[in-house]
């Protein structure tokens, strides 16, 4: 038995490549960068420069970038680095570390999650745990928004560290790295320690904290403190809004996708060009040789299955599960390698990646993201199985929430449609950051599996109001954005024989 899959309704037309594509956020980085520089220099009033960008457009190189030229300026003696969580800025820290020196770069972290730091950050870094333990060597302090924003840490930065070149304030600059992945009051926490916010993140990636239904903050409708930050200053005159227009990460054939969730940017173009991306497959037959040749062809995979015994809830799927591991099973027991072109920092090709499933080197190779705990519990029962089936060493597969994946990169995804199942859309399942973040991490392949009835789940449900990116603005129909979300997939039908 097999599975025809039939091509995707939309390609990826008038698409640039390589350099060309690349040219486009140097570009637009150095845009931000004029920005900075002319609100150092006092003959701009930005407070705010915004960088946009969609997911793998290299937004932390156009960060450490632009912390560079800051630092470049004569006015400008001291900068800030803040993110959300400590698995931002572990990263970010030792690339800045490695860059300028680690007498330049303090990581600033708590004390507890201080034995948490990498070992190459480690080696990179200055580290402190207190603000008195800040060298005055440090033109570059790292830390959550949760360390930088205690209460009092103004007042002991300036006491310990003295205000930078603006003479006020302990930061001349305070860049936000994933910046739309903080919510409006923890930037609250922050914003106050620089007359400058540089912020650099993924506008369509899921906030770390969830609203409820009702807004807590009483009598104001529009406003809600878990919002992205961002959102609230695109429209100042004090705020400088610049779009990145390429992404690094996805094949050539996934750019598709990539604008369906990106709808609102003038262009955008992918580095990898036909066939820079490829997966040398096992020899496979019937449902597995059609679903991972689908797959092995670059463009986003969806496969529908009909036939299966009822789920325990739309979310928690056993026999769908099921249907994956039967997929996965001759994959991995038969080994891969996965093909990447490389490239140099302006996009030219320059050399070739090859990895292997039998010495898994960087990012994992396959990742199950499901949306619920207890279904990543079920998928990782899965990737106990096959683990121990094969022998599998670390970094060929593994299993996650989409929300704890979020800034994290693989070879391959397989995710369970969060509208799997479903009878209604409603708040979690509707989510346009959590279907963005899960049709965005694969570098070579994204097979998504569902059971069937998706189309007709979208034709006859009510019309539900919301935004593509969950923010106050213009409406536009939930259901209407995972219709054309849907059209850009190679779309495939299986039906399971009853048992």
């Amino acid at each position: 038995m097999t599975v025809t899959f039939t091509t995707a309704a939309i390609d990826a037309h008038e698409a640039l490549h390589h350099g060309e594509a690349a040219r486009g956020n140097t570009v637009a980085a150095a845009e931000a960068g004029q920005a900075l520089t002319a609100a150092l220099s006092g003959v701009a009033e930005y407070d705010k420069i915004l960088v946009r960008a969609a997911a793998g457009a290299g937004k932390t190189y156009a960060l450490r970038h632009m912390v560079r030229q800051a630092l470049a300026h004569p006015r400008c003696s001291r900068v800030g680095v803040t993110a959300f969580a400590n698995k931002q800025i572990f990263p970010l820290a030792g690339a800045l570390g490695r860059e300028l020196g680690a007498e330049r770069v303090c990581l600033f972290v708590a004390r507890d999650r201080a034995l948490e730091v990498p070992a190459d950050v480690r080696d990179s870094v200055s580290i402190a745990t207190t603000t008195g333990d800040i060298p005055n060597t440090c033109d570059v302090v790292v830390g959550t928004s949760h360390k930088l924003g205690a209460l009092g840490e103004l007042k002991r930065l300036i006491e310990n560290v003295g205000p930078a070149g603006n003479g006020d304030l302990p930061f001349d600059v305070l860049f936000v790295d994933e910046a739309w992945q903080l919510p409006g009051h923890r930037y609250a926490t922050v914003q106050g320690l620089a007359p400058i916010s540089v912020g650099v993140g993924d506008v369509g990636q899921l906030p770390p904290l969830e609203p409820g239904q009702q807004n807590p903050w009483r009598g104001d409708a529009g406003y809600n403190p878990y919002r992205a930050w961002p959102t609230s200053y695109p429209a100042s005159a004090t705020t400088r809004v610049v779009d990145l227009p390429a992404v690094w990460r996805p094949t050539a054939a996934q750019l598709p996708l990539w604008r369906a969730f990106y709808t609102d940017w003038d262009q955008l173009h992918c580095v990898a060009g036909p066939g820079d991306r490829a997966l040398d497959l096992p020899p496979l037959t019937g449902v597995a040789g059609s679903v991972w040749a689908a797959v092995a062809g670059g463009a986003p995979t969806l496969l529908e299955v009909g036939g299966l015994p009822d789920p325990e809830a739309p979310d928690i799927d056993l026999p769908l599960l099921g249907v994956l591991e039967e997929l996965l099973d001759p994959l991995l027991k038969n080994g891969f390698r996965t093909y990447a072109r490389s490239y140099d920092g302006q996009g030219r090709p320059e050399g070739e990646v090859v990895v292997d499933s039998a010495n898994p080197q960087g990012d994992p190779l396959i990742v199950i993201l499901a949306t619920r705990n207890q279904a990543v519990d079920d998928a990782n029962d899965l990737v106990e199985r096959l683990t121990e089936r094969y022998d599998l060493p670390d970094g060929v597969l593994i299993a996650s929430t989409v929300d704890s994946w979020q800034g994290q990169t693989n070879a391959i995804t397989v995710a369970i449609h969060p509208l799997s199942g479903a009878e209604e859309l409603d708040e979690f399942n509707s989510a346009f950051g959590r279907l963005a973040v899960t049709c965005t991490r694969a570098t070579h392949g994204l097979l998504m599996i569902a059971r069937h009835g998706l189309d007709e789940l979208l034709d006859t449900t009510p019309a539900r109001p919301g935004t593509p990116l969950g923010e106050p603005g213009p409406r536009s129909l939930p259901r209407q954005t995972h219709q054309r979300i849907l059209a850009a997939f190679t779309r495939g039908a299986l039906t399971v024989a009853a048992v």
